[in-house]
């Protein structure tokens, strides 16, 4: 099976006008000027034109490079749309963009009639809207899906890359599949755009030079939507099994014909727990005692069984302290499920002073397996040669800086036996052999560790260094410092709304004219109150969101 040369693969139109009318929009495209939609001004209906179909001469015509979807709010409907794009490479041929910038255009006459506290529900809605105008790592192609690993595309059935690029996604990684209902309702398959937030750095890869035959490797990340949100205010699993920042993690290696995958996976300890923000700097992690904790956790690794095959759930976090606590509650629910593997390494105790070395403590403890679970190769003609028979699902508290180290050592180990099965290196060699190009891994990682960390907590990775240098540096420290003080500033007082714009855009959160106000769920005002009145109200099942000093916002969950 030839990807690359599927002749009949669904492509999407790339370039569009927007056509700007006092009634409608119409999105028009430049490629087949016949192929376009309307979007009325007044009630966010959607239709199909032709070529028989002429508004008139529109008061303003703009490119847009795609068209995210829709939302329906109080005062009407909101289309999403892609302003600017930059191209960051190819996905196994196939160009891929990251959205630069977008935009919501307003359909929402209907905001004339609305009542003065429908007015300010809806002017926070604009709020959360420009949020999600800003929204970091969004990727796209026109011509491919790239939710899809390259094990799971080579197990589809032949001609599936003829349907619509949303049909091929994956649903778990498609960030705007929530606004993407009335575009499908209508039938609007070449402008559906199914956009993935993670990460795809292609572009910091140059080409490898492995004993004078050029290598590409391509780190691919893809980010859950299932329990989408911010560090602090989504954490662990809930009922269904969804956990707070779920990543895939594919490593793509090309080199000389041959493809290779290698898959990990990241994500919150499965069980249900938070951390209440309370302007302290550590808050204290509360576990919640629930009868379906067992189902819930049952649940999680089920469906990774089912999807990845064998598991093994590396977890990261401390033996004391609140982790320590934690830490024994996920491994006493792991006992009961004797079909997948449960491995707790201290990465604090044991690889803290710069010790970086000692991860391959861990390593031994793990390697037989992982070296069974394998990875995926095809060769030059299209044939699988091996699969990736299981993963190892990694964790630590935020999923973020531990986790990344790690999952990086191990891609390590991997990347050096597919390079020696397809002979880009002897089996006596490893790629830290070759310098410049082992700085090209590590780099990759480390910006990979980044993209994900600003994605989840706003701010860079820390222990970039120990990937990077194997060590910690003095300028690392610093700025893992500075980063650590900015973690603590945006839990407090900005990430409870970047988590109400994301629960609006997820559909986690309907807006609904005949709900009760945003403002005034069971009488409560936005009021000022103590860190004791925040864990109270927190424990009847309020979400609690800081504005300003303690100055907060009520909702049910």
């Amino acid at each position: 099976m030839d990807i690359q040369a599927n002749s009949s693969h669904f492509k999407l139109w790339s370039q569009l006008e927007l056509h700007e009318f006092p009634d409608r929009f119409v999105i028009k495209s430049i490629e087949l000027p016949d192929q376009s939609f309307s979007i009325s001004r007044f009630d966010g209906s959607l239709e199909a034109l032709d070529s028989d179909t002429c508004p008139g001469n529109p008061s303003r015509v703009s490119t847009i490079y795609g068209v995210a979807g829709t939302i329906r709010l109080l005062a009407g409907t909101y289309v999403l749309v892609i302003t600017s794009r930059k191209e960051v490479g190819t996905y196994l041929g196939f160009p891929v963009f990251h959205v630069m910038s977008m935009k919501f255009l307003s359909c929402n006459v209907a905001s004339l009639h609305l009542t003065h506290q429908e007015k300010k529900e809806e002017a926070y809605f604009m709020t959360l809207l420009k949020i999600v105008e800003s929204t970091p790592g969004l990727y796209y192609s026109y011509e491919t899906d790239i939710t899809l690993n390259l094990q799971r595309r080579f197990k589809l059935a032949e001609g599936w890359m003829s349907k619509p690029v949303w049909k091929q996604a994956d649903p778990r990684f498609v960030w705007n599949r929530n606004l993407l209902e009335e575009l499908i309702e209508n039938k609007l398959d070449r402008f559906i755009i199914p956009l993935l937030q993670g990460n795809i750095l292609k572009h910091f890869t140059g080409q490898l030079k492995l004993n004078n035959s050029p290598a590409k490797i391509t780190l691919i990340s893809r980010r859950c939507t299932r329990r989408l949100g911010t560090r602090m205010w989504r954490r662990g699993a809930n009922l269904e099994g969804d956990t707070a920042n779920f990543i895939e993690t594919e490593q793509l290696l090309e080199f000389d014909g041959f493809k290779s995958s290698f898959l990990q996976i990241r994500g919150s300890i499965p069980l249900l727990w938070e951390q209440i923000v309370d302007l302290s700097y550590k808050p204290r992690l509360n576990i919640i005692n629930h009868e379906q904790t067992p189902k819930v956790v049952e649940r999680h690794f089920l469906d990774l069984l089912q999807r990845y095959g064998e598991t093994i759930a590396v977890d990261l976090t401390d033996k004391h302290g609140d982790e320590g606590l934690l830490n024994m509650a996920f491994a006493a629910e792991m006992q009961r499920l004797p079909n997948v593997r449960y491995v707790s390494f201290d990465f604090h105790q044991c690889c803290g002073n710069s010790n970086f070395d000692n991860i391959q403590l861990l390593y031994e403890q793990v390697s037989e397996d992982f070296e069974k679970q394998g990875y995926f190769l095809v060769d030059t003609k299209g044939e699988i040669l091996t699969q990736q028979k299981g993963i190892i699902r990694s964790n630590c508290i935020d999923c973020l800086d531990r986790t990344n180290v790690t999952q990086s050592y191990l891609a390590r180990k991997s990347l050096n036996s597919q390079l020696q099965e397809i002979g880009a290196l002897s089996s006596t060699e490893c790629i830290s052999m070759f310098g410049e190009d082992f700085e090209i891994f590590k780099t990759l990682w480390v910006e990979q560790g980044d993209e994900i960390s600003l994605e989840y907590s706003g701010t860079h990775a820390l222990k970039g260094d120990l990937v990077r240098y194997g060590r910690q540096t003095m300028a690392g420290l610093i700025k893992d410092g500075m980063s650590a003080l900015s973690r603590y500033y945006l839990n407090n007082f900005q990430d409870g709304i970047r988590q109400d714009a994301m629960d609006l855009i997820s559909g986690h959160y309907m807006v609904n004219k005949n709900s009760p106000s945003l403002f005034q769920r069971n009488d409560f005002e936005s009021l000022n109150v103590s860190n004791k009145d925040v864990h109270f109200l927190k424990s009847l099942g309020y979400r609690v969101h800081m504005h300003g000093i303690m100055c907060i916002q009520l909702r049910t969950l």
